[in-house]
């Protein structure tokens, strides 16, 4: 006799071909996702077959979380309910470039650091460097608008979209924007989808602007010793003629994390790292101006040498793999704050890790007021909901917030990860209802249960 689970499989193998579906355990346990494992792996080959799974989904109420490379996952709640990994990974291809009018359109499974490999030979890129770095897949970052320290220079992916299209649960296949950078038509709809989380509709591919790479770049390295000499820099980088492509402030386990071992000079005090980007006539007066800053006020400075710069961006872009590969049991802390409260926050949040008795490196980009830490030996139970409380009302105390972008092994699942709702949830919800009212697109996953 045939199974239910047999019949859903030849069923979605009739939409997408037999070889795209999978429901052997193993292959849906490592699709898993805050502990739920699907009972099937679907990977569509084109943008209406994605179309067609999600309506299929809704017809039979299967739950669907989509993904790229997996590496935006952990952040959210766990799934109320998952039946369905939606996989993005043959959606790889660029349709459209147009070097000379600096567009381009992409499939969403495209990993990044493949698509700049891609841009590459024009010398173009798209300035993004999101959490997971080059293995990033382009909807995963555009679903959660992931982004770096460049965001201080380019701003996020939300920025950079000119269009996008996406799959809805009813079938369809929706275009919004264009391809040039003066088409504004659906503007409105492209802010909604990005940074959705996967929840409204699935990206199957977007139109960017592009950007010319720089020439060269270099690193530089300023050492304050004090919270508040970093902020007293970090006010006269930004309000000077400079424009630093990177300006990223770190403590001392920070430093030691991303060189992979004690930084040169004083391994006890914060480091503000400086990346620029141009001419060598550019670089040279980035490097004489902030020297002179340096000096002006008594704070060290120095020049990372090339590889060792390239080396250390690469693990920070990637801080999370960073944090888990020293520290499997970290939790990672995500604080989005007005930019002259970044110090003010580090010093809050210092106080109640030593006042936790736990570790913890700080990440902090003072250009855009994003702060990311992560903290090791958190103690199991009421000890971590005091570390988080704690912290988030700091962030809160100073107009900003915190969400809880991974937990450590072992801690109870359903922990809140966003914090407080905020005043639009009702609309929130009025939009999931409309965009998905079976609610099959990664429920639970978002603010506010969505």
């Amino acid at each position: 006799m045939t199974t239910a689970v047999e019949s859903v499989r030849r069923s979605l193998g009739a939409i997408v071909g037999e070889s795209h579906v999978v429901s052997e355990p193993t292959a849906c346990a490592a699709m898993a996702v805050g502990g739920r494992v699907p009972q099937y792996v679907v990977d569509p080959p084109t943008a209406e077959s994605v179309a067609a799974v999600l309506k299929f989904a809704a017809d039979r109420d299967l739950a669907v979380i989509p993904r790229g490379n997996g590496t935006k996952l952990p952040i959210g709640s766990p799934p109320r309910r998952y039946d369905l990994a939606l996989s993005l990974k043959e959606l790889n291809h660029v349709w459209h470039y147009e070097p000379a009018d600096l567009t381009t359109s992409v499939e969403a499974g495209m990993k990044l650091g493949d698509f700049q490999d891609f841009l590459r030979g024009e010398g173009l890129w798209l300035p993004l460097d999101p959490l997971g770095g080059a293995r990033a897949s382009i909807g995963g970052i555009l679903a959660t608008n992931s982004a770096g320290p460049l965001r201080l220079r380019f701003g996020s992916p939300r920025d950079m979209v000119l269009g996008i299209k996406v799959a809805t649960t009813e079938g369809k296949l929706i275009k919004s924007g264009g391809r040039v950078v003066k088409n504004v038509a659906g503007y409105d709809l492209c802010k909604l989808l990005v940074g959705s989380y996967g929840t409204l509709g699935v990206i199957v591919e977007a139109s960017f602007k592009l950007f010319p790479r720089p020439a060269t770049r270099a690193t530089f390295v300023l050492q304050p010793g004090t919270l508040g000499l970093a902020r007293d820099l970090r006010r006269r980088i930004l309000n000077s003629p400079l424009e630093p492509l990177c300006l990223v402030l770190f403590n001392a386990e920070a430093s030691s994390l991303l060189h992979n071992g004690p930084p040169p000079g004083d391994a006890q005090g914060l480091e503000l790292w400086i990346e620029v980007g141009g001419s060598p006539r550019i670089l040279e007066r980035h490097a004489r101006d902030l020297a002179e800053m340096g000096r002006s006020m008594g704070v060290p400075s120095r020049q990372l040498n090339e590889q060792a710069a390239e080396s250390c961006w690469l693990r920070l872009r990637d801080y999370e793999q960073l944090f888990a590969d020293s520290f499997p049991d970290v939790m990672v802390l995500k604080a989005s704050l007005p930019i002259a409260s970044s110090e003010e926050f580090l010093s809050f949040a210092q106080q109640v890790a030593e006042g936790e008795e736990v570790k913890m490196a700080s990440f902090a980009q003072v250009g855009v007021g994003i702060v990311h830490l992560g903290l090791w030996g958190v103690k199991l139970g009421t000890a971590a909901d005091r570390l988080v409380t704690n912290t988030r009302k700091a962030a809160a105390s100073l107009g900003g917030a915190l969400v809880v972008e991974q937990y450590p092994n072992g801690f109870n699942a359903e922990r809140d990860v966003w914090g407080p709702r905020g005043d639009h949830l009702e609309a929130m919800r009025r939009l999931k209802a409309a965009w998905d009212p079976k609610d099959i697109l990664s429920p639970g996953r978002f603010v506010g249960g969505l």
